[in-house]
């Protein structure tokens, strides 16, 4: 009788966890990459960058996913985030590294192409560069926030 207790107990357990990972929208999201609204970036990331939310809210404290590309030769200055990131590389290239500033051909660094996969783990400082337009998924849970290393280095503190 213990052991079937305990095995209904560990199953209501599994079943509430996994009640917290159904989808963030009743409604199914199916989109094309023609479809993708594009505009600004929010004003955390450097000029030039665009933004098309696919689903959630990167604001909000669920969870999001965004497309977004970079211009060639765009940098992201070494910073972190309070939440892990995900992020798949769709075209174009882009290198990472880690640090505290943005070290442009460090040995270090790792430059993943298109199908390329990257965690970036909750407090980690890390930066980032393309050579080439790129875009990207990045997907996680919210809130979508930048911590610079170096308050200098945030556009949101440039007039």
């Amino acid at each position: 009788m213990k052991r079937i207790i305990t095995v209904t107990a560990a199953v209501a357990v599994l079943m509430g966890s996994l009640a917290s990972l159904r989808a963030q929208t009743k409604a199914h999201v199916i989109s094309g990459v023609l479809e993708a609204q594009w505009g600004p970036a929010p004003p955390m990331l450097p000029p030039g960058a665009q933004i098309a939310v696919l689903a959630g809210n990167p604001g909000g404290t669920g969870a999001y996913t965004v497309r977004l590309k970079f211009p060639a030769n765009y940098g992201i200055p070494a910073h972190s985030h309070p939440t892990d990131e995900h992020v798949v590389i769709v075209s174009g290239a882009l290198t990472f590294g880690m640090g505290d500033k943005l070290m442009k051909g460090a040995t270090a660094n790792k430059t993943l192409s298109p199908g390329g996969f990257a965690l970036m783990p909750a407090g980690m400082n890390h930066y980032a560069y393309t050579s080439a337009e790129t875009t990207i998924i990045l997907y996680g849970q919210g809130p979508v926030e930048f911590k610079y290393v170096n308050p200098a280095d945030d556009p949101r503190n440039k007039k």
